[in-house]
């Protein structure tokens, strides 16, 4: 086994470090907000922001949309499980390219937002979501037209999977 500095690099080129370090930054940013809200609101509380957006105090013990929501508890290891695949995933895959940087900036992204998740789940048995945006035009397909609330890491796995997308089209693209 490699020093640490060695474990960093890969023959692709480029050092792995930064790639973690933004997956911590967001993994920061997503538990200190969270606590933030936990410490301030009870479940249910919502504080109006503006026409369009409120702080609320929301519990999601599903996937994305609430998916698997009322399953029964049993949802609470699988999407946990899930996470942590992803993390192990993750992690190769930015040590083989750290070298790409769009690749590598959307899993990063990825990366910090599933395994704050993650801790989400282990510690309270659902993911804290406080960011609630509403319109009307949303109303036929939300109740109320409020979107699903969401937090920062929903942010990060969102635009971590949308700019993999992007990195694909891309890459085909340039074949």
């Amino acid at each position: 086994m490699g020093s640490a500095s060695e474990l960093g690099r890969s023959n692709t080129g480029g050092s792995l470090w930064p790639w973690l370090g933004w997956a911590l930054l967001l993994l920061v940013a997503d538990q200190i907000t969270k606590a933030l809200i936990v410490g301030a609101y009870q479940l249910g509380d919502a504080t109006h922001i503006t026409g369009f957006f409120n702080i609320v105090r929301a519990h999601n013990t599903g996937a994305a949309f609430s998916f698997l929501a009322q399953a029964g508890g049993w949802q609470r290891w699988l999407f946990t499980a899930i996470g942590v695949v992803a993390t192990v995933v993750i992690v190769w895959q930015l040590r083989l390219h750290p070298g790409q940087k769009l690749f590598s900036f959307a899993l990063a992204s990825i990366l910090g937002g599933a395994i704050g998740n993650v801790i989400d789940r282990v510690v309270h048995g659902y993911v804290v979501d406080f960011l609630d945006f509403h319109w009307d035009f949303l109303s036929g397909l939300f109740y109320g037209g409020h979107f699903p609330a969401f937090n920062i890491a929903d942010m990060g796995i969102t635009v971590g999977a949308a700019l993999l997308i992007v990195d694909e089209f891309l890459r085909a693209r340039s074949k």
